[in-house]
């Protein structure tokens, strides 16, 4: 399927869907799972003062790849900073809509769809960079596509989910690189269930889609090669994100929330394979069976690229690199997401920064 609508169009599109719903949704239409009640705060750590309920909107469904957030409730991390939490689950759209009308305190979403609602006047800030670069990803048969680098892709056939998707403005920003453009491939676009059966199928050269793919894709014996996008468009995964006026009437309850999801992190970094076993226990259980496979991704690409850099390790865990936010910001504007670029200042909050 081969569609030409105009990018413009469809950034105006969803970001007109958020603002008119700012006021229509509530918590309500997404909660999936509460969080057993605090018993007590640790009076060291930061937090408010008194036992607080939030509520966290996560990104798409229940998947053990949030473990961090699922350990910060089992160890008690959220507990221990005064915080009571409760858990839904959203699309990234909805997510944006009741932080910013206030109908929960904080959101899990994707870092591109923040850059697309901010750039269009949504009033959220990031206060969280959990994912240090993003989970694009090019993917294709390394033994038969031809494709070892991106100069390859010259005449190929390649699909994304939309053409409104970041990983479009990926694959835009990889075939700069090589001195292509769209003109020298062919995109089709393939929705997210078919996407990489359209790839297996041989229907398609590559996919640019999420590189945790990769892993499925080996798993199932396909010879899956990639190339990572993050790599020429810096761009990030799941952040944490609240509204403004939260931040500014609660901020105890902001770092009280952070220094928890930290200790998650760091929890299942050094407890990769119990923390996941966890998770997919007592939340994802559709992920029974998927144990060992589920670890290996989670040690591969969450612990060694998107919760740690050589930022964090300077600053800590959820550090916000403005100059790669700005990258990003600037290349929405440039492949006219937004409407014109803004100082990635005024969005993300550096924790750690001196």
């Amino acid at each position: 399927m081969f569609l030409t609508i105009k990018r413009g169009a469809i950034a105006a599109l969803a970001v007109a869907a958020v603002v008119a719903g700012l006021a229509a949704c509530s918590p309500a239409d997404t909660i999936a799972q509460s969080t057993p009640k605090a018993k007590s705060a640790d009076s060291s750590a930061n937090g408010p003062a008194t036992m607080t309920d939030v509520t966290l909107q996560i990104d798409g469904a229940a998947v053990p790849y949030y473990a961090p957030l699922y350990s910060a409730i089992d160890q008690g991390y959220f507990a221990k900073h005064n915080l009571n939490v409760t858990l839904a689950y959203a699309a990234g759209s909805d997510i944006l809509q009741n932080v910013a009308a206030g109908n929960v305190q904080f959101g899990f979403p994707n870092g591109d769809s923040v850059i697309t609602a901010a750039g269009n006047g949504v009033p959220v800030t990031v206060v969280h960079t959990t994912y240090q670069q993003g989970i694009g990803a090019l993917m294709f048969n390394k033994d038969t596509s031809g494709i070892k680098t991106v100069a390859d892709l010259k005449g190929k056939k390649i699909a994304v989910t939309d053409l409104g998707s970041p990983n479009y403005i990926q694959l835009q920003a990889m075939l700069a690189s090589a001195k292509l453009s769209l003109s020298d491939v062919t995109v089709s676009t393939i929705g997210s269930g078919a996407i990489v059966q359209a790839l297996q199928s041989g229907q398609v050269d590559a996919i640019v889609f999420s590189r945790l793919r990769y892993y499925a894709l080996q798993a199932a014996g396909f010879p899956v090669g990639q190339i990572l996008s993050d790599k020429y468009l810096p761009s990030f995964g799941n952040i944490l994100v609240t509204s403004p006026n939260y931040l500014k009437t609660n901020p105890a309850v902001v770092t009280g929330f952070t220094e928890a999801l930290n200790e998650g992190i760091n929890y299942v970094t050094d407890n990769t394979a119990s923390a996941v076993s966890s998770a997919i226990t007592k939340y994802a259980p559709t992920f029974v069976g998927q144990d060992a496979v589920i670890t290996k991704v989670v040690t591969d690409v969450y612990v060694a690229d998107l919760w740690h850099s050589a930022d964090t390790k300077k600053y800590g865990v959820g550090y916000g690199d403005l100059s790669r936010w700005q990258a990003s910001i600037d290349e929405q504007a440039k492949y006219k997401l937004i409407p014109a670029s803004f100082k990635a200042k005024t969005l993300v909050v550096e924790p750690g920064a001196k």
